[in-house]
């Protein structure tokens, strides 16, 4: 899992719908979606405020399967900055 840092970030494949999972320790500290488009930006928006934090991506091809991942995602880890 890469580090959470302005060069990883902007290596992530902005071109698909994107379920994202910060980390901190190996626990789930926060889950979101974005956009085509939009994903190094909302990374990015997280970096500053979760320092030495991992993230992992995972794509998909409508933004309603995403948002559905990340609902029972969310649901089943209890990450801290999501409840």
């Amino acid at each position: 899992m890469p580090k959470f840092n302005k060069q990883n970030v902007n290596q992530v494949d902005n071109k698909k719908l994107t379920m994202y999972t910060l980390k901190k320790q190996g626990k789930p500290i926060y889950i979101g979606t974005a956009k085509r488009g939009r994903v190094s930006d909302r990374l990015g928006e997280h970096l500053g405020s979760m320092p030495g934090a991992e993230f992992s991506t995972r794509t998909f091809g409508t933004i309603g399967e995403a948002r559905r991942a990340e609902e029972n995602k969310i649901k089943r880890e209890k990450p801290k900055y999501n409840i």
